[in-house]
Order: C-alpha cells, then sequence, then structure tokens
C-alpha cells in the first residue's frame, strides 16, 4: 500500500484536508503520488506518469509554457481541472494552460489559464500559441477521437518550441471503430503515428528525389507505451552513417525501375 493509499484510510477527512498542502511538499517530485493526490486518472487508471516523470524531470523547474487538451469531467461543471494542479504542483515555474469543449473556465487559479476551445479549432489555436510565445510541452488528453488527435497534432506540433514535448494519450482508440479507429486501419491516430516514426531515418531512404516533411526533419524521438506516444521536437538533420552504401542502394533502385518487363 502506498503512503497517499495509508493515509487516506488511516486519517479523518477534516486531518487530512489540514496536510494537503503538506502532502503536496512532500510529492513534489513525485508525480506518480501527485496523480494519486490531486486524484487524476493518469497514475491507478492510466499508468502514463511513471513516463512523464522519465522526460520531465530535468525541466521541471524550468519556467515552461504548458498546453494541456482536455480539462475533464466532460459536461459536469463542477468537474474537472485535476491534472492542471497536477501540473502546477510539479512545474512551480511554469504557467499551465487547459482548454476544454466544455466551459471549465471556472476552475483557473493562479498559474492555471483555461480557455474553451475545441481542439480542432485551428484558427483559435494558433492564436492562443500566440498568446503565450508557444508551448514546451502539449498534451492531447482531449476527445481521443482518431481524426481529431491528428488534426490537432498537425496544428500544434509546428508551433511547439524547439526541444518541446507532444504528447498524446489514450491511443487505445486507435483499434475502436466506434471512434474513427480500427486494427490495421490506416485512417487511425496509430497508423499516422507509425508512419511519422519511419521519418527519423528519412535521410537513409534511397530516392534521390525525396523531399522531407515538416515532420521528417523537426521530429528527433518518439516514444510508444502502452496507450501513451511521446514525441520530441528537434532538428533532425543527422546525416547517413553509410553515404557510399546508401548511394549503392540508390543506384540499384534506379536500375530496377529502369527495367521494362515482358507483355
Amino acid at each position: 500500500m502506498s503512503l497517499h493509499a495509508y493515509l487516506k484510510k488511516a486519517l479523518p477527512s477534516p486531518l487530512r484536508r489540514r496536510l494537503a498542502p503538506l502532502a503536496k511538499t512532500v510529492y513534489r517530485n513525485d508525480l506518480n503520488q501527485l496523480a494519486l493526490h490531486f486524484h487524476t486518472d493518469k497514475w491507478g487508471k492510466h499508468w502514463y506518469t511513471q513516463h512523464y516523470q522519465r522526460y520531465f524531470h530535468e525541466l521541471r523547474n524550468k519556467p515552461l509554457n504548458i498546453l494541456e487538451i482536455g480539462v475533464g469531467g466532460y459536461e459536469d461543471s463542477g468537474a474537472g481541472g485535476e491534472s492542471l494542479r497536477m501540473w502546477k504542483t510539479y512545474f512551480p515555474k511554469s504557467r499551465i494552460v487547459g482548454i476544454d469543449l466544455c466551459d471549465k473556465t471556472h476552475f483557473r487559479e493562479h498559474r492555471i489559464d483555461i480557455r474553451q476551445c475545441d481542439q480542432t479549432d485551428e484558427k483559435a489555436l494558433r492564436a492562443l500559441s500566440a498568446e503565450y510565445g508557444g508551448f514546451d510541452i502539449i498534451i492531447d488528453d482531449g476527445s481521443h477521437l482518431n481524426a481529431h488527435i491528428i488534426t490537432t497534432f498537425t496544428i500544434l506540433f509546428p508551433l511547439l518550441r524547439p526541444n518541446g514535448i507532444y504528447s498524446i494519450e489514450d491511443t487505445q482508440t486507435s483499434y475502436w471503430p466506434g471512434w474513427g479507429g480500427g486494427m490495421k486501419n490506416p485512417q487511425s491516430a496509430m497508423s499516422f503515428f507509425k508512419n511519422l516514426s519511419d521519418g527519423l531515418n528519412h535521410v537513409e531512404y534511397p530516392l534521390e528525389q525525396y523531399a522531407p516533411s515538416y515532420f521528417d526533419r523537426n521530429i528527433v524521438e518518439m516514444a510508444f507505451f502502452h496507450n501513451l506516444i511521446l514525441i520530441r521536437k528537434g532538428a533532425n538533420n543527422e546525416q547517413s552513417n553509410a553515404p557510399d552504401l546508401l548511394k549503392r542502394e540508390m543506384k540499384a533502385s534506379q536500375d530496377v525501375s529502369s527495367i521494362t518487363l515482358p507483355m
């Protein structure tokens, strides 16, 4: 049993409330415990914070702009904001911004801004990014509809600051037809991101006329976990470590393509 679970069981509610500020201080370096403290499902129902801890721990004391898509609670006006408060505690010098299709603006507090916004509204997303001067971390915990995931990524990833990290949660919907996915569905989010992973090695393509895409040139890391993808932005400009072999493969490809098969 974790310390959080033990204290919740052993201490009366009034005392737990009095100790809540102390708990935030004790857990401020531990995202798993913070997730439990703030009752976000990123640890316990899902297991995301263990991965976020690895990627974010060196960033936590930097002054960042962090955007989370999806405030939580759906249409329930009294629910939501749990993960935003977790991020606020973990990143003590950062500005946290949440957007949601439903109005959750009443959950605003110091260092937490919330806007009502459709995650596929390109004009609104661009305006929000410009207002904050870009974001260092973007977390898509929005509708989880495959088309929305892809559209939001294609809008926001180019606006992500250099060396920023883009996260997509709940990618299990990629396999669910009711969410626009399906097994081996080329329109699913997983198919989209798996295709992007090839671009990490685009300089190795034996294609002389290949023009790298924006994503080819600006993604330097992709990590796939259970229902979670993390993508790091950077200049993907490493050259082939075997240019002579690559040229040979290009020539062989050209020779094969020039062969005319008999009718």
